[in-house]
């Protein structure tokens, strides 16, 4: 069963930070039977960076991948995380965990005629190839889509709408192709896997604090 677990990283992003994150995922992609890819090159450049990701959509049925998986550089993560692809159904998706999608988004006729409310969160992501389409390109601009963003209160300080754009896009792709959902927290539950506590994510503070707080993890964790 072929596994890639796709990575973002265009410029060198961060590399003190990476070099953290990194060998944490490349241990579970080693521990899963996964390969990694790192998208590097540009296909969108009319897009924020953060839009590369749907990259996977092709990448993933060219390479011939039944399980794909995107997870954020910034993303530390446990070495005992499971196997997610031996939990989930395989006509379903996963995050770690799910938005209000009405705080985050202008609605259109998909997200009214789903009525899941489902807002992505698109820093670790999880599809088999029945369900590429979560990474499917927009049939919209990047005008339009990111008119349709709403950030939050806290996130209006540091970031623009459209950094969000990928979160916007795979939260209609759920709800225009009606795929089925969980959250890994959810799985968790299912297995009375109680605080679960796999990964570290913020993505609300600046980058010192973050290699600061990854380092601290990786103590705590003691990894």
């Amino acid at each position: 069963m072929k596994k890639t677990i796709y990575l973002l990283n265009i410029g060198q992003y961060a590399p003190e930070l990476t070099a953290l994150t990194y060998p944490h995922i490349g241990y579970y992609a080693n521990k899963i039977g996964a390969e990694t890819y790192v998208i590097d090159t540009r296909k969108f450049p009319e897009w924020d960076v953060s839009y590369e990701k749907l990259q996977i959509y092709e990448l993933a049925q060219q390479r011939g991948d039944e399980w794909a998986i995107y997870i954020d550089s910034d993303a530390l993560v446990h070495p005992e995380l499971p196997d997610v692809t031996e939990l989930l159904p395989m006509d379903t998706v996963a995050h770690n965990g799910a938005d209000f999608a009405p705080i985050r988004w202008k609605y259109d006729k998909y997200f009214r005629r789903d009525g899941r409310n489902i807002g992505s969160c698109n820093w670790f992501t999880v599809a088999s190839f029945w369900c590429f389409d979560l990474w499917k390109p927009l049939d919209i601009g990047p005008e339009e889509a990111v008119s349709n963003i709403n950030l939050t209160v806290p996130e209006r300080s540091f970031m623009k709408p459209s950094h969000l754009v990928d979160d916007y896009a795979l939260s209609r792709n759920i709800a225009r192709y009606g795929l089925k959902f969980k959250t890994l927290q959810q799985l968790w539950q299912e297995g009375n896997i109680l605080n679960a506590d796999f990964f570290f994510h913020q993505y609300t503070i600046e980058l010192e604090e973050k290699i600061s707080r990854v380092r601290a993890t990786i103590e705590r964790w003691k990894i």
